[in-house]
């Protein structure tokens, strides 16, 4: 028996705020948002679906799961999630010069990594 993923959710404090950030960084578009849960696009034919669901709690912990983001020109795609309102983490063990990958928190600050590609 084969089990598709059909959604990857967030857990978040503003629907519409996720979806803009998630939706510019990514160039998808939003698909449904009442405030309480919201969708992008899937992410390719027939792949799962970034969502967003409205929590009351805040986020307390480092995320146990993240989206690894393969670009071709890592400072671009910095600059852009900058300007959208990401910030570079400051995790110890991440961002050093030897590791492909540098790693950053959207604007509710949950983790994504920005990942050279080869």
């Amino acid at each position: 028996m084969t089990i598709p993923v059909s959604h990857l959710v967030f857990d978040c404090a503003d629907t519409g705020a996720m979806t803009a950030f998630w939706g510019a960084l990514l160039d998808m578009k939003t698909t449904e948002d009442d405030g309480r849960w919201a969708e992008l696009e899937p992410l390719g034919e027939g792949g799962p679906v970034l969502s967003f669901q409205k929590v009351p709690e805040g986020r307390t912990v480092k995320n146990r799961l993240h989206l690894d983001l393969r670009v071709a020109d890592v400072p671009a795609a910095e600059e852009r999630a900058r300007a959208l309102g990401a910030t570079l983490a400051d995790e110890p063990w991440a961002n050093r010069p030897e590791h492909n990958f540098r790693v950053w928190r959207d604007p509710e600050g949950n983790e994504f990594c920005f990942v050279r590609a080869s």
